[in-house]
């Protein structure tokens, strides 16, 4: 059951060393960081994990399908480079805001296959622990799509540019 541990820490690393590194200068004229780029960096971060995983243990995200859905294994590779794309595209101002609001489309789209992983205690990464994982996934899947969310909806400084470049010309 390590994987939740995993995903937290690659999760909040970027707002722990953000907040680290600026604690007590935010007077004197310095700058707090960005906590939605640093957010958005900790959710590309997760969505490269995730996507790691469609590759290097294949078999078992396949398990986590039920199997009358078809071409399970061709699912999983897509499914691992559309999650490569959104970890990537997090990582870049002009696209993180984007990128976001995929993640949570992608999010909710594919909890189904982690509640049956859960209920049929197969797959990877506390699903063997059957429906008792459920009280850790879902509380990360829902940390996971607030974080996205807030990126999302944020007016970042990375993204200031873009918006003045929309609306002078």
């Amino acid at each position: 059951m390590i994987t939740p541990i995993i995903i937290l820490l690659i999760l909040i690393t970027p707002l722990v060393t953000a907040y680290a590194m600026t604690r007590g200068r935010g007077a004197a004229g310095h700058t707090t960081p960005d906590w939605s780029r640093n957010a958005a960096w900790g959710l590309g971060g997760s969505f490269l994990f995730f996507s790691l995983g469609h590759f290097v243990q294949t078999e078992g995200m396949v398990a986590m399908l039920p199997p009358w859905v078809p071409e399970r294994f061709a699912l999983v590779y897509l499914t691992g480079v559309l999650e490569l794309a959104i970890g990537l595209a997090l990582f870049l101002p002009a696209w993180q805001r984007r990128a976001a609001g995929v993640a949570i489309v992608v999010l909710v789209l594919f909890f189904p296959a982690n509640l049956y992983a859960a209920v049929n205690a197969t797959g990877l990464g506390g699903h063997q622990w059957g429906p008792v994982y459920l009280w850790i996934r879902a509380p990360l899947q829902l940390m996971l799509i607030g974080l996205a969310y807030g990126v999302f909806v944020s007016d970042s400084p990375d993204r200031s540019h873009q918006r003045a470049g929309l609306q002078g010309g």
